[in-house]
């Protein structure tokens, strides 16, 4: 099952494991969308392609996703679904900020729950949780968010990896999909080395999955950049960061 699968790294995942043999359950609320991309992966790969129609900061569409989730049969579940918020934290809309918290928490949080009693059951299940290199730094509500994504996938990992639970943190920087234009964001001045494929984030999340890793960063370029934002005198992180959200 993937969340958010449309576009950007959701889609690209769709298209990698279906590549693999993998059947998927495609979750979205664009149903258009949906269906164009189970028809490539149905022509494509002959993946049977399950769609799901579901806004995930709706809790009765949550719920209904939960539901499929419990019936078992799913072997990956990508929490993948999100987006971001443009303003100032001061002048954004509360409830637009609601909506973030519930779709990148509150569905990551109880689609993982409602995912790993059958995994469980089964003896096996693989989980990623698309986070960000923003959880690392103060980098507002996103951030904020974000980090906690990182420290449950981490958490997730530890605690079941002994009962066959392989679970993981994607923690990407800057992605080129659809996501920052669809916030409105003017990305002309961002210099192009920090730029990654959406095919290569993919390919890297799979492979440290299943060699067992707790956390994903995506290149050497963002892993020195975390490294280096966690050993950094805060007030120099804080001006580095302060630009945005």
């Amino acid at each position: 099952m993937i969340t958010g699968p449309t576009s950007g790294i959701g889609l690209t995942f769709a298209r990698v494991l279906a590549a693999e043999g993998y059947d998927v359950v495609l979750v979205s609320r664009n149903e258009f969308r949906l269906r164009q991309v189970a028809g490539e992966l149905s022509g494509l790969h002959g993946a049977r392609c399950e769609v799901l129609v579901a806004d995930l900061a709706d809790s009765a569409d949550v719920g209904r996703v939960e539901e499929r989730l419990r019936r078992g049969g799913v072997d990956m579940l990508v929490n993948n679904a999100g987006f971001g918020l443009l303003p100032p934290f001061e002048d954004a809309d509360i409830e637009e900020e609601q909506r973030g918290l519930d779709v990148l928490v509150g569905a990551v949080l109880r689609l993982t729950h409602a995912a790993l009693v059958p995994m469980l059951a089964e003896g096996h299940g693989d989980i990623v949780n698309v986070s960000s290199v923003a959880g690392f730094l103060p980098r507002g509500t996103y951030g904020a968010n974000k980090a906690w994504v990182t420290s449950f996938s981490a958490w997730c990992n530890v605690h079941y990896r002994n009962r066959g639970i392989r679970a993981i943190g994607l923690c990407p920087g800057f992605v080129h999909t659809e996501f920052h234009q669809r916030m409105g964001a003017d990305m002309e001045r961002m210099p192009g080395w920090m730029w990654l494929d959406a095919e290569a984030v993919v390919r890297e999340a799979l492979v440290d999955l299943r060699a067992g890793k707790a956390i994903c960063v995506p290149s050497r370029r963002y892993r020195a950049l975390v490294a280096l934002a966690r050993i950094a005198p805060r007030r120099l992180v804080e001006r580095v960061v302060n630009a945005g959200r």
